[in-house]
C-alpha cells in the first residue's frame, strides 16, 4: 500500500486520479493486506481472485494472444494510457506552460516525491531516466577510472553494462574481469553462497584496485536472481567498492528496498515489468554519491555527469544534475510515475508474491511435462524470479529449432515468448540456446497451464 505519512490531501487525490486507480476499482478497500494475501484462507483466496481480475481487466492486450515476453517489454495499462495520451495533448496543445501539469521546473519534483518510499529511497536518490542503459551508461562512463584499475562484473551482462565496460577498457586501461557465475541446470543445487564467494575470492584477489562491482540483480539469459544485498553488504561495503546493479528486470517485479540493498547505484527499467512507457526507467543514486568521496578519496571528481545539461552546476545538486537532460517527455515520465504509484497502491510485496507464485507453477509444470528438458531457472525461492528459460530439445545448441518452435507457438496458439542464448562457462566454444517466459500479474493460473498444454502439443508435432 501507498504510505501517505507527509502527503496532503491534494496529493492524495492526485495520486488516485492520475493513476485510473479509482477508475478502475482498484481502492485500498478491496486490496488485501499482506497477511491476506498469504493466508490459505478460501475467502481470502477468492478477493485475491477478485482482485488479480481487477488488474487484467486494466491492460489491453490482444485478447487473441496471451502475451508472456514482458522480460522484453510491458504493456501499460488502459487508464495510466489514456492519462498519458491526454498529456501529451496538453504539451501539444500548451507547449510553454503544459498547462501547469507537472508543477514547476525542473517538472519531476512531485513525482520522484510519490515514488520515492515505494522504493526504499528518499526523494532526492530517484532520478526518472530513459532506461536501464541509460542509468548503466551514465554510470560506468561517468566515474573517474584510471590505468590498472579493476571493475568485476558476470559473464551473463546485458549489452546495457557490457558496451560502456569496453568502452572504459579501451579508453582508459580497465581490467574488466568477467565471473563465471554458477548456472542453473535443473537441479536447483546452486546456492546463494556461491554468488558471494565468488565475488569476495575475485575482491581478495584484486585487492586494492576494484574500483566498481556492477551486476545483474535478475539476468536476463536465465532468470537467475542474485543475492544482491549480501553481495553489496557482505563484500562491496567492508571493502569500499561502490556497486552498480543492472536492475532491468527488478523494478516492477520485486519488492525493491534500494536502501536495504545497500548499492551505491540501482538503475532499472520502466517499461518492462513496471509496465510504463518507452524509453522510461530509474536511476537510484545512494546519498548523492557521497560514499564515492569516501571510497575514492584519491580522486578528484570521482563522477562526471556526463548525460546532464547542468554537469558543470555543482550547486544545484546530484539528483538536479542527473535528471536535467534538457527538454524531456513530461508526459511519459509521468505515465511511469503513474504505473509506479498503481504498484505500490496494490502493493509491491502482493504483486512479487503473485508474479513468483505463476513462475513457481511455470517451472513445476515444465518439470512434469517435459522431463527430459534442461530448466536454467533455479526454482529456489532465494535465487528465483519471474522469469523461466528452459530448452526441451535434447540439441541444446540448435537455435533453428527453438526460433522454429517459438515462431509456430505464437503463430498456431498465440502464446508470445521468446528465445535467450548463453554461455554456461566462458570457455564454452557453443552458445546455449533457450526459450524464455515472463509471468506477470496481468497472467493467471489458467495462461500457465494453457502455454505449458500448447508447448507439449507443438513439441510432439516436432519431435
Amino acid at each position: 500500500m501507498i504510505k501517505e505519512k507527509g502527503i496532503s490531501p491534494d496529493r492524495r487525490h492526485f495520486l488516485k486520479v492520475s493513476t485510473g486507480i479509482a477508475a478502475a476499482g482498484l481502492t485500498t478497500s478491496l486490496l488485501p493486506s499482506q497477511a491476506s494475501a498469504k493466508s490459505k484462507n478460501n475467502k481470502h483466496q477468492h478477493k485475491d481472485k477478485k482482485l488479480w481480475n481487477k488488474v487484467q481487466k486494466e491492460f489491453v492486450l490482444d485478447k487473441k494472444t496471451t502475451y508472456m515476453n514482458i522480460g522484453t517489454t510491458g504493456s501499460m495499462p488502459k487508464d495510466i494510457l489514456k492519462n498519458y495520451q491526454e498529456n501529451n495533448k496538453s504539451v501539444a496543445e500548451n507547449p510553454w506552460d503544459m498547462q501547469n501539469k507537472f508543477g514547476e521546473w525542473p517538472y519531476v519534483t512531485e513525482m520522484t516525491t510519490s515514488i520515492a518510499q515505494g522504493f526504499g529511497a528518499n526523494a532526492d536518490e530517484i532520478i526518472l531516466n530513459r532506461n536501464t542503459t541509460d542509468g548503466m551508461c551514465s554510470i560506468i562512463n561517468g566515474l573517474h577510472f584510471e590505468s590498472g584499475d579493476v571493475i568485476l562484473t558476470t559473464h551473463h551482462e546485458h549489452v546495457a553494462a557490457n558496451s560502456p565496460l569496453y568502452i572504459v577498457a579501451a579508453r582508459y586501461g580497465v581490467e574488466v574481469v568477467y565471473l563465471d557465475i554458477p548456472v542453473d541446470t535443473g537441479d536447483n543445487n546452486i546456492t546463494e553462497q556461491q554468488f558471494v564467494d565468488l565475488f569476495t575470492e575475485a575482491a581478495n584477489e584484486y585487492a586494492g584496485r576494484v574500483r566498481l562491482i556492477t551486476f545483474s540483480h535478475i539476468t536476463y539469459k536465465t532468470g537467475t536472481r542474485l543475492p544482491a544485498k549480501r553481495i553489496c553488504q557482505e563484500v562491496a561495503i567492508p571493502n569500499q567498492i561502490p556497486t552498480l546493479i543492472d536492475g532491468a528486470h527488478g523494478i516492477g517485479m520485486l519488492n525493491l528496498d534500494f536502501h536495504d540493498i545497500g548499492c551505491d547505484f540501482y538503475t532499472g527499467a520502466g517499461h518492462k515489468w513496471q509496465c510504463g512507457p518507452g524509453a522510461t526507467g530509474i536511476l537510484f543514486v545512494l546519498n548523492s554519491a557521497q560514499r564515492l568521496d569516501e571510497y575514492w578519496s584519491d580522486r578528484e571528481n570521482p563522477l562526471w555527469f556526463i548525460n546532464s545539461s547542468l554537469g558543470h552546476a555543482d550547486y544545484l545538486g546530484t539528483q538536479l544534475q542527473f535528471q536535467y537532460i534538457g527538454n524531456d517527455n513530461y508526459p511519459a515520465k509521468q505515465a511511469l510515475t503513474d504505473a509506479c504509484n498503481m504498484w505500490d497502491e496494490i502493493g509491491r510485496d502482493v504483486i512479487e508474491e503473485r508474479v513468483l507464485s505463476l513462475s513457481k507453477l511455470c517451472k513445476q509444470q515444465i518439470k512434469e511435462i517435459f522431463p527430459n528438458a534442461t530448466i536454467y531457472s533455479p526454482d529456489i525461492d532465494e535465487l528465483a524470479s519471474a522469469i523461466t528459460s528452459f530448452n526441451p530439445f535434447y540439441d541444446v545448441n540448435d537455435l533453428d529449432i527453438l526460433n522454429e518452435f517459438r515462431d509456430r507457438l505464437r503463430e498456431e496458439t498465440g502464446f508470445i515468448i521468446r528465445t535467450t542464448d548463453f554461455k554456461i562457462q566462458q570457455s564454452d566454444t557453443e552458445d546455449t540456446h533457450a526459450l524464455r517466459i515472463s509471468t506477470h500479474l496481468f497472467h493467471d493460473e489458467d495462461d500457465v497451464n494453457g502455454l505449458v498444454e500448447a508447448m507439449l502439443n507443438i513439441y510432439n508435432d516436432m519431435t
